[in-house]
């Protein structure tokens, strides 16, 4: 019977612990499962992309091992081969929400284990304007902290870098005035912040209900902070965030399949964590089922 092959794809800087062992003992599982595997460790941005791009279609399997942005960079490479083969997940960076939606262990020999014991499953992927996201797009208030706390802060503090980031931003925080057509429907506001998102975790702090949020169904979750005119209308606002009640509050939430965005603003955007640089005009789109994962 002939090996399946599998790229292995590794951001040697992601997460906490840099000890080998685990990702040691995670080959010894691919083996087990009959691969033979490739190990290529990623050198810099966009490294995963043009990896997997130039070389997925000649493996069976690529499994990404690291945080969300090199889960991104893999995806956006797998997205430009017109068979993609399947994908797996082993997070380790300091985030990492999209394994938390696919109920993904941490630990790195528990998530090969998990994608060798499981099955491939197709889920829907993010397209915003010509690049591609896996669980959110965001823009407005704090998205900066996610591309601007370094690796090092990230790797030391987890959730707390981004909060340290954070913080510099308030005195910066302002509204977005934005015109938005989500699946035919017109809103035009300012807004403080907005993520279209398929994830039931945004940022490792906002979460959404894991019954609302179906990640095969074609269809994005949009929420939209409006800007607060009044004390009443602030005090309501920070309630349903406390409370994680996005249908009250002046807040917008919507399940939406494709987004148009027009601004004069320069608004900054992120993709899962990665930079993404301000434009007048944003198209997302919802790729339903683009590609498959190795799930347990």
């Amino acid at each position: 019977m002939k090996d399946k092959k599998l790229l292995l794809i590794v951001n040697p800087r992601s997460g906490k612990i840099q000890s080998r062992s685990p990702l040691f003992d995670a080959l010894g599982v691919f083996s087990d499962a009959g691969y033979l595997v490739k190990i290529h460790n990623t050198v810099g941005a966009c490294d995963a992309t043009e990896t997997v791009a130039a070389e997925g279609a000649n493996y069976d399997a690529v499994v990404c091992v690291g945080g969300d942005g090199t889960l991104n960079e893999t995806v956006s490479g797998l997205m430009r081969l017109e068979n993609p083969p399947i994908l797996g997940y082993i997070p380790r960076g300091s985030t990492n929400d999209f394994a938390a939606s696919l109920g993904i262990p941490r630990g790195t020999v528990q998530a090969a284990r998990t994608a060798m014991a499981g099955e491939a499953r197709r889920l829907d992927i993010g397209r915003w304007n010509r690049r591609y996201f896996v669980y959110v797009a965001s823009f407005g208030a704090f998205v900066r902290t996610a591309y601007t706390a370094s690796q090092d802060a990230k790797n030391a503090l987890g959730h707390f870098a981004y909060i340290l980031e954070g913080m510099k931003d308030l005195n910066t925080l302002r509204p977005y005035r934005l015109r938005i057509t989500a699946d035919g429907e017109q809103l035009d506001g300012e807004y403080l912040f907005g993520a279209v998102c398929n994830s039931t975790s945004i940022g490792g702090l906002m979460k959404l209900d894991p019954e609302r949020v179906v990640l095969d169904d074609g269809k994005f979750e949009m929420l939209l902070i409006p800007n607060p005119k009044t004390a009443i209308e602030l005090n309501n606002l920070i309630l349903a965030l406390l409370n994680q009640e996005y249908d009250r509050g002046g807040l917008v939430f919507r399940h939406v399949s494709s987004i148009h965005m027009e601004t004069e603003d320069e608004v900054p955007w992120s993709l899962d964590g990665e930079y993404a640089p301000a434009v007048p005009a944003v198209d997302i789109e919802n790729r339903k089922q683009a590609l498959s994962f190795l799930l347990g």
